[in-house]
């Protein structure tokens, strides 16, 4: 499956000068959401959602290490870059695969009363 996230990262245009890294990537994407999996469940069982969900998360992690200008400004007009994309990538991955992973989230065990 590695290699359909990788096929994807690159057609949403990630990772093209940087194949080594675009690979360790994919494969921890994989690994993560694999093992965030509701039990039973294989990622082939979910494969719509987990490659493009696994890409996404590649693709925030490639903008998040970016390094470089943060704004520009030419003439009247500046240009600025707010890192967020990174955050909305993620986000959006977690709610296309929310139906298929197990609850990690809070919740109360009982309340002494």
């Amino acid at each position: 499956m590695t290699g359909r996230i990788q096929a994807l990262v690159r057609t949403l245009g990630g990772g093209m000068d940087q194949e080594e890294l675009l690979v360790m990537l994919c494969q921890a994407a994989e690994t993560e959401l694999a093992g965030r999996l509701r039990p039973g469940l294989m990622p082939e069982d979910c494969e719509s959602a987990f490659v493009p969900a696994a890409a996404w998360m590649v693709l925030a992690w490639l903008q998040a290490g970016e390094s470089g200008v943060s704004s520009f400004t030419a003439g009247d007009l500046t240009i600025h870059r707010t890192g967020q994309g990174a955050a909305e990538l993620t986000a959006q991955a977690e709610r296309l695969m929310a139906p298929y992973l197990a609850d990690r989230g809070f919740s109360f065990r009982g309340v002494a009363g």
